[in-house]
Formats: structure tokens, sequence, C-alpha cells
């Protein structure tokens, strides 16, 4: 599939009337947790679209240029508002966090194995632990004050279990920048993962913002809290791999092309007809998108689609939702990794007064007194162990233990 070549219709001939926004949400009860994954995805996917153009219109002094960001924007808006409308009423916050949360650690582990930039694996690999540690809080949250199970959530498709402790997760900013990638001289597969976990993350750590102070638990607003600055950090990351040096326009062709492969990828993944038949209609919009984007980067940017993908524009393999148990027990090995500049590193093998102890030490104070631990620890003090959904015993015998929260693993030197 290449989307430069496929037929598109006029970007005047894609809005639809507002009825259609109003879709019918899926049953929360029914659907399948990856249909749910798929749809917090192109929801972050449509709002980084959204902005994006918003920060050309506040760089760009060419009113037309300004005119054509409102003209695409308009559309990206549409589609964001049919998205977030398939959520229910019902599906409370904490309901809706284990999917983004899930999402966070299926799609990283996709991308992950299909990566072949080593430093932006690492990357990926790095942060992944912190989400599946994410996943394992506030599933135990879920049980601890609603007795509700994480599987009628995510299902068995992805294991609940201590990752990079949320504690030993707090680092100096200096050492969540990352090198970036060269567009030109990176792999399409390279570009598309940049920007999409990018995307994904920046949702999460919005989210997160938005409704910590909204949650009904003084437990729960904390831990939502401290588990968005952690998103910061994570974003910080991710967004420091794109190439700034790229201008707006190309950037512009970028989102578009992204768009058009994840619905693409979306359109060929989904197991609910209604919502397949909304991903192939935002395919066929974001297709408009994409080539009206092409004809500005001709127009003020001097240059055609080609120069940016000289491989010829053809989408990779599309990413399809399947179980990444495996995969991720392997990269568990890598937990006790912290960040040193643009790097990674054991905790046991950096300098004794690196900047990540004391920095750690200066946000968290106590360990024992933050609320990722607490929740741990008064689910085990109430129900005798923690909240786990796993296959089998886990993978890191410090993280093994059910009736005791390790906060030392990737914080502490020598454990």
């Amino acid at each position: 599939m290449n989307p430069f070549k496929e037929t598109y219709k006029s970007i005047e001939k894609t809005y639809k009337n507002w009825k259609s926004i109003n879709v019918k949400p899926y049953d929360k009860n029914e659907v399948d947790p990856y249909t749910r994954v798929r749809i917090i995805l192109m929801n972050g996917t449509e709002f980084e679209a959204i902005w994006n153009t918003h920060r050309f219109n506040r760089h760009c002094p060419n009113n037309d240029v300004r005119r054509a960001m409102a003209m695409i924007r308009r559309g990206e808006q549409q589609q964001q508002k049919r998205i977030a409308n398939l959520k229910p009423r019902n599906e409370s916050i904490l309901e809706h966090t284990l999917g983004y949360e899930q999402l966070a650690v299926d799609l990283t582990a996709i991308m992950a194995q299909r990566e072949k930039n080593a430093y932006v694996k690492k990357q990926l690999d790095f942060a992944l632990l912190e989400d599946f540690d994410h996943l394992y809080r506030y599933s135990d949250l879920m049980d601890l004050e609603k007795g509700a199970h994480a599987d009628a959530i995510i299902g068995k498709y992805t294991e609940v279990m201590p990752g990079r402790p949320t504690v030993s997760e707090p680092r100096h900013p200096y050492d969540d920048v990352d090198f970036y990638i060269n567009n030109y001289l990176s792999d399409p597969v390279t570009r598309l993962n940049a920007g999409i976990i990018t995307a994904a993350e920046q949702q999460t750590m919005n989210y997160y913002l938005n409704v910590a102070n909204l949650y009904e638990s003084e437990l729960g607003r904390k831990l939502y809290a401290e588990i968005a600055m952690i998103e910061e950090q994570h974003v910080t990351g991710y967004g420091s791999l794109m190439d700034p040096t790229v201008t707006m326009y190309e950037c512009m062709v970028m989102h578009e092309y992204t768009e058009c492969y994840l619905y693409w990828s979306c359109y060929n993944d989904e197991t609910d007809a209604r919502i397949k038949d909304i991903w192939l209609m935002h395919y066929e919009e974001e297709l408009s998108h994409l080539h009206y984007a092409v004809e500005l980067l001709a127009k003020y940017g001097g240059k055609v689609w080609q120069q940016l993908f000289p491989e010829g524009g053809d989408f990779p393999e599309p990413i399809l939702f399947k179980p990444q148990k495996e995969y991720v027990r392997k990269v568990l090995k890598s937990v006790r990794l912290t960040g040193r500049m643009e790097d990674w590193e054991e905790v046991d093998k950096v300098p004794e007064k690196f900047r990540f102890f004391s920095y750690n030490r200066g946000v968290l104070g106590s360990a024992e007194s933050m609320a990722s631990h607490a929740v741990i620890a008064k689910h085990i003090t109430k129900k005798g162990e923690d909240y786990r959904i796993q296959d089998k015993a886990h993978p890191i015998p410090e993280l093994s233990a059910r009736d005791t929260d390790n906060t030392e693993i990737g914080r502490v030197q020598g454990k």
C-alpha cells in the first residue's frame, strides 16, 4: 500500500455533518481489549495532528498557509471527536487508564521488535518497563478500592506484575534527553516509531494531568500525579528522538503519512465491523490531508514527497495487536537500568554521587511514603498479597515475592 499513489478526494469534500461525530459508544463489557487500545491510540494520534497544525499556525507569518492549516485541522478535529465519543460514559477513569497502560506496554513492545535502530530500540525497551509497572500499580488500585479485576478490561492479553518500580523511575531532567534521529538517513519504520510513540505517550501524560485531581480517593489522586510526572519524562525522551531540523512542511507530510498508516493498520486489525468502517472512513479522509500537505510542501517548501521518502513511500507491515508477554519478560532483565545523559546504564555502574540518587531522594523523600508503594502495601495488608495476572513466575527473583513491594531495585546500588 502506497498512500501517495492512492485516489483521494478534494479536502473540501471530506467534512461531515456534525451529527456523524456522535457515534454509538462501545459496550465496555463486550468490547475486545485491543479495540479499546486502538481507539486510545488514534485519539492520541489526532491530538498530536491537531496540535502540530496549531504550532505551525503560531510560527508562520503567511496567512494563506495558516488558512491551509485551519482546513486540515478542522477535519482532524471532527475525527478526534468521533473517536473520543466511542468511549462510553460508564467507563470509569481507572478502567480507561488500564487501556492506556495496556496500549503503552503492547504498542511499545511491538515497535521495539521491528526497530532496526539499536539506539531507538533501547529507548523503547527502557520506557516499556516503566509503563509495565504503571499497569501493575493501577491494577492493584482497582482491586484494592473497587474489588474489580484488571482482566475484565485488558483480558488475558497482557500480564500484570512489577516492572521497574515507579519509585525507581524519577530521574534528573538532564538524563531523559536523547540523541535525535536523522529523517533522511533513518529507516521509514524508525521515523514512524518515533512519531507514533511520542503521540501515544503525550496523550497518556495529558490524560493523567487532567484526571489526577478528579479521581475520587486521595490515594488515587496521588498515584495519578506521580505517574503523570513519569509520563512527562517519557514524552521528553521520545520527543527528543524526532529530527528537529526538518521544516514544518516536511513535518506536516510526515504527520499525515503516519495517520494514514495507522488508520490502515487499524482497519486491517479491527474485529468490530462498525468501528472498522470508521477506520476506513478516516483513512480515506487522511489521504486527502496527506495530498493537501504534499501540495503545500511543493508550493512553499520547494520539495516533492519523493525527497522525504526516497525508498518509495510504501507502508511497512501494519501494526497488529497481539500479546507481547514473552518479549516483555525478556526486557525485564534490564530492570536495573537508569538514564545517564543520552544513554542508559545500570544503577550499580554509575558513580555513587551521580545526580540520579540525589534527585530521586529529593523528589520522593521516603519511598515508603509514595502512593505507588502505598497502593501495593495496602493491598498486601488487606488481602495478603498483591494483585497480579501472571502466566508463570516473575523472571526477576527480586520481584517475585507477592507479600512485599520492592522499592530498591533500579534505585539503590547493590540491590
